[in-house]
């Protein structure tokens, strides 16, 4: 009797969800090997057998739910559909490098459920930032037409908005990582979408390097890496010359204005980066009648002192909003909400990639960003203020031509940005390497000298 249950239970188990299939696994191998309690085996197998049959009818239930998915015309990555779910069906891992604009972030998830992911298992996708995570598992769930938090759901630290009935999962890349702790085989996906791999902080690397390891021993397990300015051949080589598919962006033609500081500063003496933006944002609205302003700054001092000085001349105007990481989520999800008003949006580079602000038409760049920096002398990691890349500055420009027809005043010289390198140096390469080593012993990434 108690062998026909075993039997029956090891028959079943393939059918639940995949996490669910690995954890009663563990679970029945301990209760077979445990000899001293056999009084107990009967009434725990029949415990199992409930959540067995429990987790086959949620699977079940998801195969019959899931939502009807369309695409929006207008996007360009929506004319190579077809192409990307076959290489999405057919390849374990595929790159795809889609310009600013192309609509990857948003379509690429419902692509994987189309291919067939996200049932047994989550789709899931990672951002660099919280206000990316939230507001595009937002736009999902909106263009799926179902409930957020549950069909599509996000985790961001200490906020996880996802359930038992979550296909598509959004969250930031450090609580991916943070999961690999508790479960290094992420059982509870079927499918990652590494967003936004250009950025190549210490998170992403890590969890290119640990997804290395993991596709060898999951065949069942799909990865897309995307991003919109990625060394497309560097990650195809990392993943076995995984195929790579280009996806063009449908920017509306961006004018580029050149206003360095010197220039704007002739008649009142020194000019400081905060007072030409100022003053760049004043002109934008007495010079056009529509069209939001996106002004980027270094730091969130910096920001509150253009807030400050915007405030005083355009109080009741345009409507102010600042957007920086130690915003609290409420106060970051303000520059998606409808105002009456125009909108200047002051942020840090946290509106740099990911996030398309509606309405905006103009962009002023410092060009300047906080960059976190080991200093091998000192022994002691800085956050210095330096010029972004090519890279950074053309994704920041490419803000303005989402909408419409867009102005990008960059508040330095075109000789100034020529100079400058085309990409930003990866985070591994500027920090210190025994915060490296100790994050990989603290997350079990296995021997450090063979990381790849």
């Amino acid at each position: 009797m108690v062998n026909d249950r075993i039997e029956e239970l090891k028959a079943l188990l393939p059918q639940c969800m995949l996490a669910d299939w690995v954890r009663f696994g563990r679970r029945l191998a301990r209760l077979l090997r445990d000899q001293h309690h056999p009084a107990q085996r009967d009434p725990l197998l029949a415990r199992l057998k409930e959540q067995v049959c429990a987790s086959i009818n949620l699977r079940e239930e998801r195969r019959l739910s899931v939502p009807n998915i369309s695409y929006p015309a207008a996007l360009p990555i929506t004319a190579r559909k077809d192409e990307i779910v076959a290489a999405i069906r057919k390849h374990q891992v595929v790159v795809i490098a889609g310009e600013t604009g192309s609509g990857k972030t948003t379509q690429i998830p419902k692509m994987c459920l189309e291919a067939g992911m996200g049932i047994e298992a989550k789709i899931g996708c990672t951002q660099p930032r919280r206000v990316a995570a939230l507001s595009i598992s937002r736009r999902i769930a909106e263009e799926l037409n179902v409930a957020w938090s549950r069909e599509v759901g996000c985790k961001i630290r200490f906020d996880d908005r996802s359930s038992a009935q979550t296909y598509i999962k959004l969250m930031t890349d450090g609580i991916l990582l943070a999961e690999t702790q508790g479960d290094p085989d992420l059982a509870e996906y079927n499918a990652i979408i590494l967003d936004e791999a250009h950025e190549r902080s210490l998170n992403i690397d890590f969890l290119l390097g640990h997804l290395k390891g993991l596709l060898a021993r999951r065949k069942d397990l799909k990865l897309i890496v995307t991003s919109a300015t990625i060394d497309t051949d560097a990650f195809s080589r990392h993943f076995d010359n995984a195929p790579i598919i280009e996806v063009s962006g449908r920017v509306y033609p961006v004018e580029v204005q050149y206003q360095p500081l010197g220039e704007a500063s002739e008649e009142q003496g020194e000019t400081s980066f905060v007072d030409a933006a100022v003053q760049a944002a004043e002109r934008i609205l007495y010079e056009s009648n529509s069209g939001d302003v996106l002004i980027f700054m270094p730091g969130e001092r910096d920001i509150r002192e253009a807030s400050a000085q915007l405030d005083g001349r355009f109080s009741g105007e345009a409507e102010i909003i600042p957007l920086f990481g130690r915003l609290s989520a409420g106060d970051q999800q303000r520059v998606f909400a409808p105002s009456a008003r125009r909108k200047i949006v002051i942020a840090t580079n946290i509106a740099e990639t990911s996030l398309t602000i509606p309405g905006i038409r103009f962009v002023i760049d410092a060009g300047l960003a906080r960059i976190s920096r080991y200093n091998p002398r000192t022994r002691v990691r800085r956050l210095p203020i330096e010029p972004v890349s090519q890279s950074s500055a053309n994704q920041r420009k490419g803000r303005a031509g989402r909408v419409q027809e867009g102005v990008c005043i960059r508040l330095y010289s075109e000789e100034d940005f020529n100079a400058r390198t085309p990409f930003t140096q990866p985070e591994i390469q500027r920090t210190n390497l025994a915060e490296v080593i100790l994050r990989m012993k603290a997350f079990y990434l296995g021997d450090i000298e063979t990381f790849p």
